[in-house]
């Protein structure tokens, strides 16, 4: 049995290596709440291996202190148990976005975060479920193909700015470099359509790329998928939507699509450019032209 209840998990390299400054005042949070078993990531889908981990060791509470990046690979561990052995989620955010911390309620101090976590209530939330063939991996924010994901790959080489400004700036280059639509069947239980296309997010919630609300109806515990398209549109024109997207009133304009789904299917003429939670799932050279979604209501328990 494991020397705590609770399992605390951080990245160091999240926020551009800056995480680390929070750990002083972290422990001595958590040691006001009894301590926990610290583990820091050291290698690319690190947090998923430590948090499966931590559910098969016995721990009831694995806290997330990171990114949205980080967040994800936790999530993805403890979906690989069982249920009834599902340790509960703590998020402490200390990334870039931190966009799935705030659909969800988190404070956005690190300090007050980790007290809210220790002191909060349990929530159960819906988490996503992609797959490709033979591949299958969960999300519990946003996944985004084509403009979307290809942002998220140049936001990578900003390395100055943090938070918001990076994902803006992101944007623009993706306008001006990758304005590359592609010819998209979209099969739902809601709907189906075919069209070329620049973008699709599908959300759980309704913000990412620190301030963008793409699916502002979004709610992370109603059983739905919400998500947002955009056609083939001109540069000028997606300059026209970016402003839109991030106030959310993008969805009036006849170029975009928004509804929302429990399962879809998507193929494409070309490779898709695939983030899930700002992580890539497929990125530039990669071959993956079909992917299935669905929705799993109430998977996971969250302290908020």
């Amino acid at each position: 049995m494991p020397k705590h209840e609770t399992k605390l998990i951080i990245n160091p390299n999240a926020d551009l290596g800056r995480a680390w400054r929070w750990g002083a005042d972290l422990r001595s949070v958590v040691e006001e709440f009894g301590g926990a078993d610290w583990a820091g990531t050291v290698y690319p889908s690190h947090a998923t291996d430590l948090a499966r981990q931590a559910a098969e060791e016995g721990y009831q509470l694995v806290i997330s202190v990171g990114g949205d990046g980080t967040t994800h690979e936790v999530i993805n561990g403890l979906m690989q148990v069982p249920e009834d052995r599902r340790p509960q989620l703590g998020i402490v955010p200390v990334g870039t976005g931190n966009d799935f911390a705030s659909n969800v309620g988190m404070k956005t101090t690190p300090a007050e975060a980790m007290r809210q976590v220790f002191t909060g209530k349990p929530k159960r939330i819906d988490i996503a479920e992609i797959e490709t063939g033979s591949r299958k991996e969960y999300w519990d924010n946003t996944l985004g193909i084509g403009f979307d994901a290809k942002a998220t790959i140049h936001s990578r080489n900003v390395p100055v700015l943090s938070g918001f400004p990076v994902y803006l700036l992101a944007a623009i280059r993706t306008i001006m470099l990758d304005h590359d639509p592609a010819m998209i069947t979209f099969e739902s239980d809601q709907e189906s359509w075919q069209e070329d296309n620049l973008l699709i997010v599908l959300c759980n919630g309704p913000r990412e790329g620190g301030g963008f609300f793409v699916a502002p109806e979004a709610k992370v515990d109603d059983g739905w998928l919400d998500y947002a398209a955009i056609t083939s549109v001109s540069r000028p024109m997606m300059f026209r939507l970016v402003p839109e997207v991030m106030k959310g009133t993008h969805g009036r304009f006849p170029q975009v699509r928004v509804n929302r789904f429990k399962e879809l299917s998507i193929r494409s003429d070309r490779p898709l450019v695939i983030h899930t939670d700002g992580e890539i799932f497929a990125g530039f050279g990669t071959d993956v032209r079909e992917l299935t979604v669905k929705i799993l209501p109430a998977a996971l328990e969250v302290i908020i």
